[in-house]
């Protein structure tokens, strides 16, 4: 696959619809439901930069469970005003698709592995749990098909610093919202 483009001097984090540093995080940590998918969808084109088919089924993974918090939100939006309120929500009217779908965490911050077995692990401690022993070999491919860590930074800028700070803002809020989510998951209001 070829280079992303992005403005000269830019980043791949320059052209995504909306970063994980862009969701305002409310009072109470109440996580905005549209601004988290709008981000969610742009970390979908994050694959499109490791340029490998193995990767399709994990985007298509994950693009299912964006469009199953998509449609909740859609379907009640007076309920979904944040994931919280979404899930609390479906969950007292019997439900809990939207619910099933927040497991999200992306791990790329340990500069010392290469992609693919930071992928292993964040795959490893997220997604594979809630796997069926048909789906988890598709991933383990997947995780094989990474490419080289330089090889995947080139793609995300040429400015190496600027990828890394971007990279580093991007990663930062996405763990905080996924650290909130997880907490919110462990309280009794998000149990089914």
């Amino acid at each position: 696959m070829s280079k992303p483009t992005f403005p000269p001097g830019g980043t791949f984090f320059d052209t995504v619809k909306k970063s994980y540093a862009d969701v305002s995080v409310g009072p109470d940590n109440a996580i905005p439901t549209s601004q988290f998918l709008e981000a969610s969808e742009s970390l979908l084109t994050l694959f499109d930069v490791l340029g490998s088919v193995a990767f399709n089924p994990v985007k298509g993974d994950m693009a299912g469970n964006i469009k199953k918090v998509r449609d909740r939100e859609v379907a009640a939006p007076t309920e979904s005003a944040s994931l919280q309120e979404l899930v609390v929500n479906e969950i007292k009217g019997k439900k809990h698709t939207a619910a099933e779908a927040q497991a999200l965490r992306h791990n790329l911050t340990n500069p010392d592995k290469e992609l693919s077995v930071s992928f292993r692990e964040a795959y490893g401690g997220t997604l594979k749990p809630h796997h069926s022993f048909m789906i988890k070999p598709i991933f383990s491919a997947a995780m094989s098909a990474t490419p080289y860590r330089k090889d995947f930074f080139a793609k995300l800028g040429d400015d190496q610093s600027k990828v890394d700070a971007e990279m580093q803002k991007w990663l930062e809020a996405l763990e905080e919202q996924v650290k909130i989510l997880k907490d919110f998951q462990a309280t009794k209001p998000a149990k089914w």
